[in-house]
């Protein structure tokens, strides 16, 4: 009798695990099922960000493959949608001159972006000596004396979705905006530069 009931507490224990196991599945595929919707119905889409300013306030590369820098820069991001909110969770800001690069990264502060509404960041990024690679140093150099200074702003960091009361989960933001400088002062300390374009468009993906 002993075994018997053994027996028909193992069936009855492995058909309540079968139970449980296709709930949570059934679970998982309804709110896969639902994120996949509200996706396809809303469709997001990415900001839009626009490099309205760089401002060279210091650029000192006389010092062989190393820049001390100061670059004052604004720019804004707008939320295009109309149902879905943004959330910034993270982003680094930076400056890349021939794809390395060439100041510390600058934390913008974590915010909220609501339906149609834009922001504006005007954060200072620099470095004091950093590393640049010898194949870059001289022409960077080269460039700014000449005054005319090619270099590119990236944020990279995370968002998030947010419609109603759901909220998605993070994804990885790149954005690149060109900025085409014209340097005065050459590569002295306290050389000053100023962009050429007034609001230059950048690319973003999410």
């Amino acid at each position: 009798m002993a075994g018997g009931c053994n027996k028909h507490d193992d069936e009855g224990g492995r058909s309540t695990l079968r139970t449980v196991c296709g709930c949570l599945l059934v679970f998982n595929f309804l709110l896969l099922l639902t994120v996949v919707l509200v996706y396809a119905v809303l469709h997001p889409h990415k900001p839009r960000f626009i490099l309205q300013d760089v401002t060279v306030y210091g650029f000192n590369a006389s010092i062989p493959n190393i820049l001390t820098s100061s670059f004052h820069v604004t720019i804004s991001s707008h939320n295009p949608n109309r149902r879905i909110g943004i959330y910034y969770d993270h982003l680094d800001l930076y400056l890349t001159y021939r794809d390395q690069q060439i100041t510390l990264p600058t934390s913008l502060p974590p915010s909220y972006q609501g339906h149609k509404e834009t922001d504006v960041w005007s954060p200072f990024v620099g470095g004091t000596e950093v590393p640049v690679a010898p194949f870059n140093s001289v022409s960077l150099g080269q460039d700014a004396s000449i005054g005319n200074l090619s270099v590119v702003v990236k944020i990279d960091g995370r968002v998030r979705w947010k419609v109603g009361t759901f909220t998605s989960g993070k994804y990885h933001l790149f954005v690149k905006c060109p900025a085409y400088l014209a340097m005065k002062g050459g590569q002295s300390t306290g050389g000053a530069g100023i962009l050429r374009q007034y609001v230059v468009k950048c690319s973003a993906t999410v």
